[in-house]
């Protein structure tokens, strides 16, 4: 049954997006009717058309609205702190906090971006980059061993790694539960600390890499110019 009651405190548009992402993220975007929202909020399904012209215009609504949300946020918590590990620190507290909140979001973005009109996408896509560029900035601050020119592939390459790794959550646990504040056995809090480490723990590994090729990139050099002596 549709969860009304918890929804009616929100403005009607709202209660949409909140129904609309749930039943999308459930059975797929294709696979629910505009009825079926409206039935979920209380309305008939005419009634959404006062919202939203349709089932397009609410799915391009959700996805640029979350991309927005994300790149805003990521800005006010990149500009935030004492200093360059506080601003990384804080965008990965934003990132966990959207995994474990919006789940439906996550899964409606891998599974249904091909399903927006190509300008939309276009839109999600160049915001998306705009939160990419923000966090490969905020890690190549905070690592200086990834500030170098050469180590910038390997701190794009370990964003995209961290970016993968909180999102995965929501597909090994379904939709959002809602008898309980677990997640995957362990209570949100935990999970959330849980990601925050393992987010931590990959930036250091990749500041590593960038640092140990550097190491072997520096002793080739001598070995060659040792070996050029010699000769």
């Amino acid at each position: 049954m549709p969860n009304v009651p918890a929804a009616s405190a929100l403005p009607r548009r709202d209660q949409i997006r909140k129904e609309a992402a749930r039943l999308f993220a459930a059975r797929g975007f294709l696979g629910v009717g505009v009825d079926e929202i409206g039935k979920a909020v209380g309305i008939s399904g005419p009634g959404l058309y006062r919202h939203f012209a349709g089932k397009d215009a609410m799915l391009a609504d959700l996805l640029i609205g979350i991309s927005e949300r994300l790149l805003e946020e990521g800005r006010r918590r990149a500009g935030s702190g004492d200093g360059a590990a506080e601003a990384l620190d804080a965008l990965i507290g934003g990132h966990v906090e959207f995994a474990l909140d919006d789940r439906d979001l996550i899964t409606l973005h891998d599974r249904e971006l091909l399903n927006l009109k190509e300008e939309d996408r276009r839109t999600v896509r160049r915001l998306q980059r705009g939160y990419l560029e923000l966090w490969v900035d905020a890690v190549r601050r905070a690592y200086p061993a990834l500030a170098e020119p050469a180590a910038e592939p390997v701190a794009r390459a370990a964003v995209h790694a961290v970016f993968g790794l909180i999102n995965s959550t929501p597909h090994s646990l379904g939709p959002n539960p809602v008898q309980d504040d677990r997640v995957a056995g362990l209570q949100r809090d935990g999970m959330a600390a849980l990601l925050h480490s393992l987010a931590h723990g990959a930036f250091s590994a990749a500041a590593g890499a960038a640092s140990g090729a550097d190491a072997r990139g520096a002793g080739a050099d001598v070995a060659a110019r040792a070996a050029g002596a010699a000769d």
